[in-house]
């Protein structure tokens, strides 16, 4: 369907016919006006009057040319000539250009073309001439490229396909680049195309064998006996060889996808390596590194490679260009060689940054930890600085003054902790050691460096939970003596009410005395709370329902200035809390909140679950991954400065004004929330607000189920009281029986004993567990109740239970203890019964423990 095509520059575009030129003259124009001027002139000679006919006639002459005129420039049969269009140097340029060129109108007809579009079409004259989509329409490879430059001709666009065309005769055959575009952006020039053919056949032949090229350099860098690889400035591997890919069990297409980065082929900190060259601007840096690569089995390779990066003029390195030498052999057959390969892995893979230093702290070598603690505490290369570097500037002089000690030869210099440089509190040990004589000119000593941070951490939580621990079981043991006091002034209290009426001079300071010890019993409940020794009574609650409960009674505690939000979370998960206790919890906060928001704020109770996988990213200090019930309670107050927000838990710690707070608000918080099994975390900035985060254990219903058993052996048929709490009250609570009442405080003892006497229950008195045992003895066991201090002398309360159930397994027993109740219930043996009242308590309290008990099952 095409002829072959002569590109030789002397073929002649004779063939092409001479459009026809249109051309002026001046002459001509002054012609006809100098006729007109004499025409003019004959007729002002002859007269007016004579001429008047002339003169119309001569009018009407010119009138009806110009009239004319117009009406065929209208119609387009007279133009006015474009001289750019005869312009002999323009037409030349589109008649004999090198690529074929053809314009075609509206409907699809040549309307010119140049001596190049006969020759790449075939044509023989100009008779012959076809638009390009006859041409080509009977060529099925070429047909569909046509197709959519004619729908870009039509629709006024631009289009380039390049197409294949078989030669007639079974040769190669050509390529050709086809181009359509609109003649102009007028209206009337947007109807005409211009296309071009190009043969490009012979490019299309330099790009294969380019491509040939290409393709055999890659085969050959794939196949080589060492392996490559490229990686970006973002760590990215953007190619490896064959034979590395091989070396490292990975699939080569699978790397070609990408998605793996330097990290997953190379072992332990040996990326740090790599990546810590220093940027020089516009220079190529080759560097050698011994190294383990990792394999996808997570076996490690032996390598050294060398690494050339090359940095641009804004020193951002390039692609690298990293040749892999395989060291296996060598750790199989040369011992040399084996020995430098593991003293490599060794130096490398060490927990410790490992460097040389010189007599003035810089680095002469250094190990890939080294390098990488470099990177994170955003120093600037390693190699060549000083060490120094990375201490805070505090404790530099410490690593110094070690360093100096060791180019003197020194030895056994004490570690050195010290803070490190950066923005975050960071601390590491540094351990140096001195070098051989004839070393020290060049390497003066050898630097070895842990880093703390984390150990340090531990340390400090631990010394803070000891400290609060011990700060828990001082106010235990003060809390029980309180106890012991407060239970006998509140019972002398009762005494002096019962004897005297409200008409008395000395009622009201007896009711003054009644109100102080109350409110020395709360004290007290707060510091057993604190030390986590008080009796809970904890029931499975719904935190959306218990905080909706609460909301009136916060609203009105933290003022009309303070804006309460309740967040509830969707589905909360059930917990297992002491529901007056989880109130006081929620109680103090808000009242903390309060007291930092004078001017008023915002307080925010926000409740959510928490998965345990979304608890191990919270990394919260000492809390397990579990699934937890999350209660955030947020203020827009002061906040709580960081020197003091360490000591915020602790009992008696207080920032407000004398008379204005106990210290104990927020150390009875963590006392309940530990207690309970839960967590409690602060965060707080200055000016912007504190936040409490308190985490709650899932309650799971079939852990409940496990449970109730044990449970119920343990309360039996006791009667158990809240701490704190009256009894429901009695019409009657006189009585009969004898009670064996035992307490090591007399003056306590006495005054239950007096007490219980004018209830009418007969009472035997003992002092601690022996001298029960032995009253017991004297009865033969014929007692209907023991009512027991826990903490004794000789013989505790749990003691004393197990002797008298050997001898009388249906005793019944009320232990009274200024502890909790779980104090001292582990140490009793399983399934046994008996009830608990916490001290301090009033006469009617223990005169209705006392009748329950002993009420008939």
């Amino acid at each position: 369907m095409t002829a072959e095509f002569d590109r030789d520059a002397s073929r002649e575009p004779a063939s092409l016919p001479e459009p026809p030129r249109r051309s002026g003259s001046i002459v001509l124009v002054l012609l006809v006006a100098g006729a007109l001027v004499a025409v003019a002139v004959a007729l002002m000679t002859i007269g007016k009057a004579q001429a008047q006919p002339y003169i119309l006639g001569l009018l009407a002459l010119l009138a009806m040319l110009g009239l004319f005129n117009l009406f065929a420039f209208a119609a387009g049969i007279i133009r006015f000539a474009d001289r750019s269009a005869d312009d002999p140097v323009m037409s030349r340029i589109a008649d004999h250009a090198f690529d074929g060129l053809a314009v075609t109108d509206s409907r699809g007809h040549v309307v010119y073309f140049n001596a190049a579009y006969l020759a790449l079409t075939g044509a023989t004259s100009a008779q012959d001439v076809r638009p390009v989509e006859r041409v080509f329409i009977g060529d099925p490879d070429v047909s569909e490229a046509v197709f959519r430059l004619l729908k870009a001709a039509r629709e006024g666009k631009r289009q380039q396909e390049e197409v294949r065309v078989a030669s007639p005769d079974g040769g190669h055959g050509r390529w050709l680049r086809m181009r359509v575009r609109p003649l102009g952006s007028g209206k009337r020039d947007a109807k005409y195309a211009v296309w071009s053919v190009a043969d490009i056949t012979r490019d299309r032949e330099r790009q294969e064998d380019v491509f040939q090229e290409l393709r055999h350099a890659i085969e050959y860098l794939d196949h080589a006996p060492c392996g490559f690889f490229s990686v970006n400035a973002y760590g990215e591997l953007a190619y490896v060889n064959a034979t590395l890919a091989n070396w490292l069990d990975y699939d080569l297409a699978e790397i070609g996808s990408g998605g793996l980065v330097l990290t997953d082929i190379v072992s332990g900190d040996g990326a740090s390596l790599l990546t810590s060259i220093v940027a020089v601007p516009g220079e190529v840096k080759t560097e050698v590194f011994d190294i383990d690569l990792k394999m996808r089995t997570g076996k490690t390779l032996p390598v050294r490679i060398y690494h050339k990066l090359a940095f641009g003029a804004d020193g951002v390195p390039g692609p690298s260009r990293t040749l892999v030498i395989s060291r296996a052999r060598d750790e199989r057959g040369d011992p040399e060689r084996a020995a430098e390969v593991r003293f490599m892995r060794f130096f490398d893979h060490t927990p410790m940054a490992i460097a040389t230093v010189d007599r003035g702290g810089a680095v002469v070598r250094a190990n890939a930890r080294l390098h990488k603690l470099a990177q994170s505490l955003n120093l600037d290369g390693v190699v060549g600085k000083p060490i120094f570097r990375a201490v805070n500037s505090r404790d530099r002089q410490l690593l110094i003054a070690a360093i100096n000690q060791a180019a003197e030869g020194q030895g056994d210099i004490a570690p050195v902790d010290v803070m490190l440089e950066g923005g975050k509190e960071r601390w590491g040990q540094f351990f140096v050691t001195t070098v051989e004589e004839g070393e020290r000119d060049t390497e003066a000593a050898i630097v070895y460096m842990l880093e703390t941070t984390e150990r340090r951490a531990l340390e400090n939580q631990i010394n803070q939970s000891q400290k609060m621990d011990m700060v828990g079981q001082l106010a235990g043991g003060i809390a029980h003596d309180f106890n012991n006091v407060l239970s006998a002034i509140m019972m002398a209290n009762d005494f002096l009410l019962n004897a005297h009426k409200p008409t008395d001079p000395s009622f009201q300071d007896i009711m003054q005395i009644k109100q102080n010890a109350t409110r020395a019993a709360t004290l007290v409940r707060q510091l057993l709370a604190f030390s986590r020794r008080q009796t809970l009574r904890p029931q499975v609650l719904d935190l959306g329902d218990a905080l909706s409960d609460l909301r009136i009674l916060l609203q009105r505690l933290i003022g009309e200035k303070v804006k309460l939000d309740l967040v509830h979370g969707r589905d909360l998960w059930p917990v297992k809390a002491d529901v007056s206790q989880f109130e006081q919890v929620i109680v103090n906060l808000a009242v903390n909140a309060r007291d930092a928001m004078p001017d008023g704020g915002r307080l925010t109770i926000k409740t959510a679950n928490v998965t345990a996988e979304e608890a191990a990213q919270l990394a919260h200090k000492g809390m397990p991954a579990a699934d937890y019930v999350r209660i955030d309670i947020s203020d827009t107050g002061t906040g709580i400065p960081a020197d003091i927000r360490e000591k915020i838990f602790e009992p008696f710690f207080t920032t407000k004004e004398v008379g204005k707070g106990t210290g104990l608000g927020l150390s009875t918080v963590y006392g309940i929330i530990k207690q309970t099994g839960g967590f409690v975390y602060v965060d707080s900035e200055e000016g912007k607000g504190t936040i409490f985060h308190i985490f709650l254990p899932r309650h799971q219903a079939e852990q409940e189920a496990q449970a109730e058993p044990h449970a119920e052996a343990s309360s039996g048929n006791g009667a158990v009281r809240e701490q704190g709490g009256a009894p429901k009250p009695r019409t009657d609570l006189t009585g009969q029986g004898t009670i064996l009442l035992v307490e090591d405080e007399e003056g306590l003892r006495s005054l239950n004993a007096r007490g219980l006497r004018s209830r009418g229950y007969s009472v035997i008195e003992a002092s601690n567990g022996i001298e029960a045992m032995e009253a017991l003895d004297e009865k033969n066991g014929d007692v209907d109740l023991v009512v027991s201090d826990v903490v004794m002398p000789e013989m505790d309360g749990p003691t004393l239970l197990k002797a008298m159930r050997e001898r009388n397994p249906n005793v019944k027993i009320i232990f009274v203890s200024g502890y909790a109740e779980d104090a001292f219930e582990k140490s009793l043996p399983e399934n046994q019964q008996f009830a608990f009242l916490p001290k301090p308590f009033t006469l009617s309290q223990l005169v209705a423990a006392v009748k329950e008990t002993m009420a008939p099952q």
